[in-house]
């Protein structure tokens, strides 16, 4: 019957309705009115603008060490963005090692930065390190150790390096209230100035003097060396030794050069003399002093040793010299 058929597709569905349905209009108006105007080159996610500001962002962010981990509780860059050359002279650069690194931020020395390994298994310098740099709020970086072994240059850092700046010194005038000074002419390994810092501290010398040419500085090497006694010894740098002598001469001092050569023992000399107000002034391992320097000295002595031996390491003599004048003085 016409207008009954129940074949399948000739029904309308129940829920449509014929012609056109109520707000096509007005979802065409809504398409045709403005956007507003055409956002910034840095507020557009994608563009190269906003992408460089992005990564200049996270740069700065790094190096103010306020990228956390959750698990170590330090900052975390993946990479180190310090320096990576190697430090020149004293004009600042790496403390390295677990030992000089805890002796340095005991010693409150204004560090610019901590950096530490990543995965390093902890212990107490390790833990007493992270504690101290936190309470002095030194930004701590937590970094791989190929990146340590970059920045050290190969050094034995044992996961710890300190960023630290240039070195103060003390002007010579502020040593000259010590008993025991020390004089170093032409020594140019900073392991040398470390070790002698050292037994420095160890028999109470009360402080280092050393020229500014011809000669090693505190360095990062030297810090490391002293396993942290530089900060307990300080280091006055003269431009002219000889001079820096005599005047220590005028101020009461005793100058006692150690010279291989020499006639006199170490052990020879007047207690009254090596127990008293004493320079003791080391030369080169090569060279040994300088013309001058000796010719300035009140007394040159060497030390008493096996025949066999050419010569001592500066930094041992020195130590001898040392602990002769610390029982002199008892």
């Amino acid at each position: 019957m016409a207008g009954n058929s129940q074949r399948k597709g000739a029904m309308r569905n129940p829920g449509t309705k014929k012609g056109p349905t109520v707000g096509t209009g007005g979802a065409r108006r809504k398409g045709l009115q403005p956007k507003g105007p055409t956002p910034k080159a840095t507020e557009r996610p994608h563009h190269p603008a906003a992408r460089r500001e992005r990564a200049a962002a996270r740069r700065a962010e790094e190096a103010a060490g306020k990228k956390i981990n959750k698990r170590t509780g330090v900052a975390a860059t993946g990479r180190a963005s310090g320096p990576r050359k190697r430090p020149t002279a004293d004009g600042g650069g790496f403390l390295m090692g677990r030992n000089s690194v805890v002796e340095a931020l005991r010693a409150k020395i204004p560090a610019k930065a901590l950096y530490v390994q990543t995965k390093m298994e902890a212990d107490d310098r390790w833990r007493e390190a992270l504690k101290l740099a936190t309470a002095y709020r030194i930004p701590i970086m937590e970094v791989t150790r190929t990146d340590l072994d970059r920045m050290t240059d190969t050094g034995v850092h044992q996961g710890l390096v300190l960023s630290v700046p240039a070195y103060e010194y003390t002007e010579l005038d502020e040593l000259k209230t010590a008993t025991v000074l020390v004089a170093l002419d032409g020594v140019t390994d900073p392991r040398n100035l470390g070790a002698i810092a050292r037994s420095a501290a160890a028999f109470g010398a009360g402080g280092i003097v050393i020229p500014s040419r011809r000669s090693t500085g505190v360095t990062p090497g030297a810090w490391k060396t002293s396993a942290g006694a530089l900060s307990r010894v300080p280091v006055a740098q003269v431009t002219n030794l000889t001079r820096a002598l005599q005047g220590l001469q005028k101020a009461g001092y005793a100058v006692i050069g150690l010279a291989a050569n020499s006639g006199t023992s170490l052990q020879d000399l007047d207690p009254a003399v090596i127990g008293g107000n004493i320079v003791i002034v080391v030369g080169s391992e090569g060279q040994g002093l300088g013309r001058l320097v000796s010719e300035t000295c009140d007394w040159l002595v060497g030390i008493d040793m096996d025949s066999k031996t050419e010569s001592l390491n500066a930094a041992v003599a020195t130590s001898i010299a040392l602990h002769a004048a610390s029982l002199a003085r008892r």
